[in-house]
């Protein structure tokens, strides 16, 4: 279960190296390498928009060092939650690119 987390998240954040400090089934805290907080925001406004989420929080655990860390409560599996909000990030951020590509710049 845990390597098909880590791959779904792996697939959103390529080059944000994403580790499970500790997982179990209602709460799930995680660590990004390298990450970019934007992303990190968009997460955890599609979890917060779900009704089985209680808590979704993120920050930046030193601004030298790219390290953000998420924490993450649900009524019943974190993984599928997570899941579900970067199903929902990965189209926003295509919208957002193809957004960005149709601009005529003259």
């Amino acid at each position: 279960m845990r390597q098909w987390f880590i791959s779904t998240i792996c697939v959103f954040v390529t080059y944000m190296k994403a580790q499970i400090q500790s997982l179990n089934e209602h709460e799930a805290s995680l660590s990004f390498q390298d990450a970019d907080i934007a992303t990190m925001y968009i997460m955890q406004h599609e979890l917060l928009k779900m009704s089985e989420v209680g808590f979704a929080g993120v920050i930046v655990k030193h601004p030298l060092t790219g390290e953000c860390w998420m924490r993450i409560t649900v009524e019943s599996e974190p993984q599928q939650s997570m899941a579900n909000a970067l199903d929902v990030a990965i189209r926003t951020v295509d919208e957002m690119k193809d957004a960005m590509l149709d601009v005529n710049i003259s």
